[in-house]
C-alpha cells in the first residue's frame, strides 16, 4: 500500500520520539544524526510533540564552543499506554507511562482449549481494566491499548485471519473488544511487537538486519529489515514456523506435515520427549508450561533426558535457523518466548553449534545469535508502541483525533 505523506509525518513523529525515548534527555541535533532527517525538519517535529505535551523541554547542554543546545524529554506523565501479550497459555497485560516504564501488571492462565473467542475477549478486557485500576489511571488518559494474538492478523480491520492452534478464522477481534473497553484498540501479532521491542529496547537495537525468533507454543520470525519492521504486502511476513522443515513430517495445526513449529514449539518439544522417553517424570501429558519448565530445571541439574530433549530441539532448530541465516544474512537472531527464556543458555549453546554446521560460512560470521536480553515481556512491549503509534496518527495538525476507536493504525 502506497504512503501518504500523513503516513510519512506519522512514521516521523515516531522515530524522533522512539529516540527520545531512548536517550532522553537529547538535543535537537543528536535526533536529527539518528533519524537521518534535516535538522528543520527534526525542529519541527519536536515542536510538534511539544504542542502535544508529549515532550518537554529540559534545559540546554554546551556545543563546543557554540550556543547552548536546548534538550528534550519525554514527558511520561502525559498518558498511559497499554500492551496485551495474548498467547494460547496465558494473558499477561502492562500498562506503561509515556516513557514505556512499567507501572502495573496482570496476568491470567489460558488452557490451550479455553479459546472460546467470548472468552478470550472477557479475559483480555478484565486484564486491561485491572493495569488501569492498579496504576490509578483515568481512562481517557490511556492512549491507547495494543494487543498481541498469535497468528495471522488483519490489523487495519483488527481481525484475527487465522490462529491455527486456536482453530480461529476471521475474528473480529478489536471489534468484540470495543464492547467492553473505552479505549482505543491496536491489533497486531507477537512476530511484531517482540521485532520492535528488540528494536527500542534490546538485541537489535541500531542493528539494520534484524530476526526475532518467537519460541512459544507457536514458532515464528520477527523481521526488520534495512532497520524497519518488515510486515510483507498482508502483515504476514515471519510465517517460518510453518515453513517446511521435515517432509511428510509431524501433522501441524495448520494443515501442512513437517513444519518448523511442529518439532520446536512447545507442543512439539513436549511430542519430541514423549518419544525418547516416554515414561519420564518430565512429561506433564496435558501441560505445556510444566513440561518446559522441568525441562529447563532437568538441564540444569544434569538429567540425561532433559539433555537429549534440548539437543534434539536444538539440531531441530538450528537447521530452520540456518535457512534464515543464508537467506536473509542478518547482523543478529535473537531467540524470544517463553520457551527461550525457560531453556536459556544450555539450549543457546547447542543451537549455535547446529547452525554451525550447517549455514554458509560467509552470511554465519556475520551473524550474532543471542538469548532476548530484555528483562520484562517484550511482546507487551512492543504491543504498547503500537498503541503509541496509532496515538500519534491520531492527531492531526490541530491536536484533534481523527481515528474511531478500535481501528487499527496505518501502515
Amino acid at each position: 500500500m502506497k504512503r501518504t505523506s500523513r503516513d510519512i509525518r506519522t512514521a516521523n513523529r515516531y522515530g524522533v520520539l522512539r529516540h527520545v525515548v531512548a536517550a532522553s534527555p537529547v538535543s535537537r541535533q543528536e535526533l536529527a544524526a539518528a533519524t537521518g532527517l534535516s535538522l528543520a525538519t527534526v525542529a519541527n517535529l519536536v515542536g510538534e510533540l511539544l504542542g502535544l505535551g508529549m515532550l518537554v523541554e529540559v534545559g540546554f547542554e554546551d556545543s563546543d564552543g557554540g550556543r547552548p543546545r536546548g534538550l528534550v524529554a519525554v514527558n511520561s506523565s502525559k498518558g498511559a499506554l497499554i500492551g496485551v501479550d495474548v498467547a494460547e497459555t496465558y494473558i499477561h497485560a502492562e500498562l506503561f507511562d509515556l516513557a514505556l516504564t512499567v507501572r502495573a501488571r496482570a496476568d491470567a492462565e489460558v488452557r490451550p482449549e479455553e479459546n472460546d473467542p467470548a472468552e478470550v475477549v472477557a479475559r483480555i478486557a478484565a486484564a486491561v481494566s485491572s493495569v488501569v485500576q492498579q496504576a490509578g489511571v483515568a481512562a481517557d488518559r490511556v492512549l491507547g491499548v495494543g494487543v498481541s494474538v498469535p497468528g495471522q492478523v488483519d490489523r487495519e480491520g483488527g481481525v484475527s485471519v487465522f490462529a491455527p492452534n486456536w482453530d480461529w478464522h476471521d475474528v473480529p477481534l478489536l471489534r468484540l473488544l470495543a464492547e467492553h473497553l473505552p479505549h482505543p484498540l491496536h491489533l497486531d501479532n507477537p512476530l511484531r511487537a517482540c521485532t520492535v521491542a528488540e528494536q527500542w529496547f534490546g538485541a537489535a537495537r541500531g542493528r539494520d538486519d534484524a530476526v526475532v525468533v518467537n519460541l512459544g507454543t507457536g514458532v515464528g520470525a520477527g523481521l526488520a529489515l534495512g532497520g524497519t519492521l518488515h510486515r510483507g504486502v498482508s502483515n504476514s511476513a515471519g510465517e517460518w514456523g510453518h515453513t517446511t522443515l521435515v517432509l511428510d513430517g509431524r501433522p501441524c495445526h495448520c494443515g501442512n506435515q513437517g513444519c518448523v513449529e511442529g518439532y520446536v514449539g512447545a507442543p512439539g518439544i513436549m511430542r519430541t520427549l514423549r518419544e525418547l522417553s516416554p515414561d519420564s517424570p518430565l512429561l506433564h501429558p496435558d501441560d505445556q508450561t510444566a513440561t518446559i519448565d522441568a525441562l529447563g530445571r532437568g538441564l540444569a541439574e544434569g538429567d540425561p533426558v532433559a539433555v537429549k530433549v534440548v539437543h534434539t530441539t536444538a539440531r531441530y532448530l538450528g537447521a530452520a535457523l540456518a535457512d534464515l541465516v543464508n537467506l536473509l544474512n542478518p547482523e543478529v537472531i535473537v531467540l524470544s518466548g517463553w520457551v527461550a527464556a525457560t531453556l536459556g543458555e544450555p539450549l543457546l549453546a547447542e543451537v549455535r553449534e547446529a547452525v554451525a554446521v550447517r549455514a554458509l560460512r560467509r552470511p554465519l560470521a556475520n551473524t550474532e545469535i543471542v538469548l532476548c536480553p530484555i528483562p520484562s515481556n517484550p511482546v507487551s512491549l512492543g504491543a504498547a508502541t503500537f498503541a503509541l503509534e496509532g496515538s500519534l496518527a491520531s492527531v492531526g495538525p490541530k491536536n484533534r483525533r481523527t481515528s474511531p476507536r478500535g481501528r487499527g493504525t496505518p501502515g
